[in-house]
């Protein structure tokens, strides 16, 4: 949410006193494109199909005129759930489940998150007590329902955040048993990053005439952010990697890798050349992934490296440096990965260190944003023409490149968000 005055405010959207007052605190005078699109559009009580980038403040899109409408008719009796809002992954909800208890502050609305990787007892013991909104990934939920220690009868919205990446991971299955468990007669809202067939058809199948609002062309990549390709060697990434952050002085770095394993090893080294650094993915614990996002938001800890999955959900203001160390397979990732720098109005820069191997990659990408990126070769790194490329090993439950694949059959039963 931008700060600059502008023809609109967030009072002219109509929001209530104890919600504005929040926003007010928070420094936040003028709507972002998705925020005055959508805000209404909720609070009239209209389905909503949204697609909205990462960074343009589509969480305070739903989660203002969800307060707003809540408000209106909150009893001082125990609290039931009236609204539920489904996450692809545990770092998302955790932000969304920050976003509302900021912004809820003086509306007396209690929410709570919900997720997998840390213990169910104290989530029951909060549930008994009564909770007007939940946030939660849909594993956990459903270990929830099958427990009995979740009533979601009384739900009269459904959120799905990020719905492209619910169903690049997965959750089809599991979305269509939540949907068995709330009442048919609701406001569903769907935000996604672009508009595919997938999820047109979940739109179809699961909502009422619903609104759309599309606030960015299709797989566009903002403007604030500046673009660049390192070409190097695949042997020599690591170390144009350390000298890169070393030399320009880089601080905050957010590295992609496309494993687990790699982004292990990589976090190793570069905490090995100096540089402090560590590694968020799916087989890390949850506290262990808590505490090295917070160390990062905190300025504390120098690179953090992660997957593309562990990393939705990482929401920081003023991000400077996103780094490709590996493009991703499907061209569409990187305009998720880069979209976590130039946030509202910021500038950042996206480098991506690309080998011989990658050159393909790097075309999709180009031919996907329509933006030819510059490439700058660091004296002292230059590629050694004479290497020729080699096929990528694609990561377990990859999707070809340049699709969204359909959604798995099954799930592994012991993969739970």
């Amino acid at each position: 949410m931008s700060t600059e005055q502008n023809q609109s405010s967030f009072q002219s959207l109509g929001l209530n006193d104890n919600i504005l007052r929040a926003v007010n605190e928070c420094g936040y005078t003028t709507p972002t494109p998705i925020q005055e699109q959508a805000i209404p559009t909720v609070m009239r009580g209209h389905d909503l199909l949204a697609a909205a980038q990462t960074g343009t403040g589509k969480t305070a899109g739903f989660t203002l005129p969800l307060l707003h409408n809540l408000s209106l008719t909150k009893t001082e009796s125990k609290p039931v759930i009236r609204a539920l809002i489904l996450t692809p992954t545990r770092e998302l909800a955790a932000q969304v489940e920050d976003n509302l208890n900021t912004y809820a502050k003086y509306t007396g609305l209690k929410s709570l998150v919900i997720f997998g990787g840390v213990g169910i007892n104290p989530q029951i013991n909060a549930l008994r007590r009564g909770v007007d909104i939940l946030v939660a990934t849909p594993g956990r939920l459903l270990d929830h329902s099958r427990q009995g220690t979740v009533d979601l009868s009384e739900i009269d919205v459904l959120i799905l955040d990020e719905a492209d990446r619910m169903l690049d991971m997965g959750f089809i299955h599991d979305i269509k048993k939540v949907m068995k468990l709330i009442p048919e007669q609701r406001q569903t809202l769907l935000f996604s990053a672009t508009f595919s067939k997938e999820i047109k058809a979940l739109a179809q199948q699961f909502m009422h005439q619903p609104k759309l609002v599309e606030v960015a062309r299709q797989n566009a990549t903002a403007d604030t952010i500046e673009q660049r390709v390192y070409p190097v060697d695949k042997k020599r990434k690591r170390e144009l990697l350390s000298y890169l952050i070393g030399s320009r002085n880089w601080r905050q770095v957010l590295v992609f890798t496309r494993t687990k394993h790699g982004a292990n090893r990589l976090a190793t080294q570069l905490s090995d050349d100096g540089l402090p650094a560590m590694a968020i993915h799916g087989n890390k614990s949850q506290g262990a992934r808590t505490k090295a996002l917070a160390q990062f938001k905190a300025g504390k800890l120098r690179v953090l490296v992660a997957t593309d999955i562990a990393a939705r959900g990482i929401d920081i203001d003023e991000l400077p440096h996103v780094i490709n160390f590996e493009l991703p397979q499907v061209a569409e990732d990187y305009v998720h990965r880069i979209g976590r720098t130039g946030r509202a109005g910021s500038e950042g820069e996206a480098a991506s260190l690309v080998c011989v191997d990658e050159h393909k990659l790097l075309r999709d990408i180009e031919k996907l944003t329509k933006n030819e990126i510059p490439k700058e070769v660091v004296p002292g790194f230059e590629p050694d023409p004479s290497i020729k490329p080699e096929p990528i090993q694609k990561p377990r439950g990859s999707r070809p490149n340049n699709s969204r694949r359909a959604p798995r059959q099954k799930r592994p039963a012991t993969r739970r968000s």
